[in-house]
């Protein structure tokens, strides 16, 4: 009987364990935003920064849920076009006169794209420069993206969290749209693969170094930001929510200055994938820069998702042939811890729990993405998206 089967069944069984049992509970998703909201009198000022472009198809939607946020203080919206063709600013300033909420909009087209900075980034510096002028007192800013609805209530608990445990930065992941037959397969393994990166637990334990934030809605204070040398001081990241959420954290406050990440309903991506194309632009946009455009991680990244995803299906369903059964076995049980981590990631997006059992079939999807990206850095098209090119600077850390 070969002993490799043996061995590989092992490694995969002992690494799903480390997985459960010892990476921070990743996998059972207890982050949640609290729904209940504590009243606080005063509430601080808020500006809200929304980089857009070329969003017509969403904006009117998502920013009248920005501007409609039932929040007691003062709420300044800055939208900024970032050179939009398709009518997006005067989308959005009806929408929001629609919800008799226009004195809350302001809009600014940004200036060119200046080199070193990418585009969201570039967007995002320029809302803060109109905010300084419109609301400089205001010690919270929001960043959301243009493609994120918000229930009435989102503003309101995520300042309660951030000062009701004194942090610098709350973010919480967007619901990504999940209709679709590839959305239900490759969505929620894309949230599951991000909280195995960052156990969000550690992210929220001031004690550890692992950091991290989902770009879609972030607030902070615009003390820590300007702590962290402001967004110039990361001008050039394409994966910019991991890298501000680490400046933050590498530069706060003593005895506090944390970050807090977790999930949330209330905050919803409205952007629908169009089939499997969609979501593989998404990905490989993103995911050799955070491998540092590394052959070598890229490879170690293939084996050790090869290794943890199919070799304990494959020794299953291969049992009879190779009739190993011990080596059967002991995938089989990796199979299962791999199931019931997989599990609460598949309830919170509310599908059938037989959809667990598909989490090998979307790494292998996920193993092509990523090898895209990487031949897409290599042919100088790394980082596209909307029209632009962006080769992006290589941080310590990325995630997906």
């Amino acid at each position: 009987m070969s002993l490799v089967p043996l061995t590989l069944a092992g490694a995969s069984l002992a690494i799903w364990a480390v997985l459960v049992f010892a990476r921070g509970g990743f996998w059972r998703a207890r982050e949640r935003l609290d729904d209940r909201v504590h009243p606080r009198v005063p509430w601080p000022a808020v500006v809200a920064v929304v980089p857009a472009r070329d969003e017509a198809g969403v904006i009117g939607r998502t920013i009248a849920s920005v501007v409609d946020q039932d929040y007691p203080g003062p709420l300044t919206v800055v939208l900024v076009d970032d050179h939009s063709t398709d009518g997006t600013a005067e989308l959005a300033r009806l929408a929001a006169e629609r919800r008799g909420r226009g004195e809350r909009l302001r809009i600014v087209v940004s200036r060119p794209l200046p080199g070193g900075w990418t585009g969201k980034l570039w967007a995002l510096s320029e809302g803060l420069d109109l905010a300084a002028r419109e609301a400089p007192n205001a010690p919270f800013v929001w960043f959301t993206d243009a493609d994120i609805e918000h229930d009435p209530d989102t503003l309101r608990s995520l300042v309660a969290k951030v000062s009701a445990e004194d942090r610098d930065l709350v973010s919480v992941m967007a619901r990504l749209s999940c209709e679709g037959p590839w959305e239900r397969l490759l969505v929620p393994p894309f949230v599951f693969f991000f909280a195995m990166l960052y156990p969000f637990a550690w992210v929220n334990d001031r004690r550890r170094r692992t950091a991290a934030a989902a770009g879609g809605c972030v607030l902070l204070r615009r003390e820590a930001l300007a702590r962290a040398g402001g967004l110039a001081a990361i001008r050039g990241e394409i994966i910019d929510d991991c890298a501000l959420a680490r400046a933050i954290k590498a530069r706060g406050r003593e005895g506090g200055g944390s970050l807090w990440l977790g999930l949330t309903g209330r905050v919803r991506s409205v952007r629908p994938y169009t089939g499997l194309s969609g979501i593989w632009g998404m990905v490989a946009r993103s995911a050799y820069t955070q491998l540092r455009h590394s052959p070598v991680l890229l490879g170690l990244t293939i084996v050790g998702m090869i290794l943890v995803y199919l070799v304990p299906p494959g020794l299953v369903l291969s049992a009879p042939w190779h009739e190993n059964l011990p080596a059967a076995a002991l995938g089989a049980l990796a199979w299962v811890l791999m199931t019931v981590a997989f599990m609460p990631m598949i309830r919170f997006y509310g599908l059938a729990p037989w959809r667990a059992l598909l989490l090998p079939g979307a790494a292998v999807l996920y193993c092509a993405m990523t090898i895209d990206s990487a031949a897409a850095h290599g042919r100088g098209r790394g980082g596209a998206w909307k029209g632009r090119t962006q080769g992006g600077s290589i941080g310590s850390d990325a995630t997906f």
